[in-house]
């Protein structure tokens, strides 16, 4: 067990609760099924929270990847007055297919269908390349950055040409 994160003391003693502080709160949220089974949502960090909804970007993104046309999806919750978040989407494309509204329309088409209404992303912006890490994960801090014209914060493991 780490002793706490660097210059940031009270971030780490928001992760125990209880009484005694017996439990650490890893940040990851799950809900149960009717069946009883746990099914994985996302971080706590990283959930979409649009008009009642918890929106794990990681089952968005596995339902864009579904379509024949996208090699890759990253997922954010964009701010919206009405809702709280709004989901949308950063798609390339794989080779042979060129971004234009009617492919946009599909794709959403297809994430309504598979997702219903309320998950779906409501926009889809086509990008060349998905910014990642070295170690090949998707940067969804840096894709929100540059949509709301935020700070980039440490980009020191960007991959190179992202």
């Amino acid at each position: 067990m780490f002793r706490g994160y660097l210059n940031n003391e009270e971030r780490y003693r928001k992760c125990f609760a209880g009484a005694g502080n017996e439990w650490y709160l890893t940040g990851d949220l799950a809900r149960r099924d009717a069946d009883g089974y746990y099914w994985f949502v996302g971080r706590a960090d990283d959930v979409i929270k649009s008009a009642g909804h918890l929106i794990g970007p990681f089952e968005v993104e596995s339902v864009l990847m579904e379509h024949p046309a996208v090699a890759e999806a990253g997922v954010i919750g964009k701010p919206d007055e009405m809702v709280g978040e709004v989901v949308k989407a950063f798609v390339s494309l794989k080779q042979g297919f060129q971004p234009d509204e009617a492919l946009r329309m599909q794709i959403l088409a297809h994430a309504r269908k598979r997702l219903g209404a309320a998950v779906a992303p409501k926009e889809i912006a086509f990008l060349a390349v998905l910014p990642r890490t070295r170690s090949g994960k998707i940067m969804r801090r840096l894709l929100k950055a540059r949509e709301l014209g935020l700070p980039e914060g440490d980009i020191s493991t960007l991959e190179a040409g992202a």
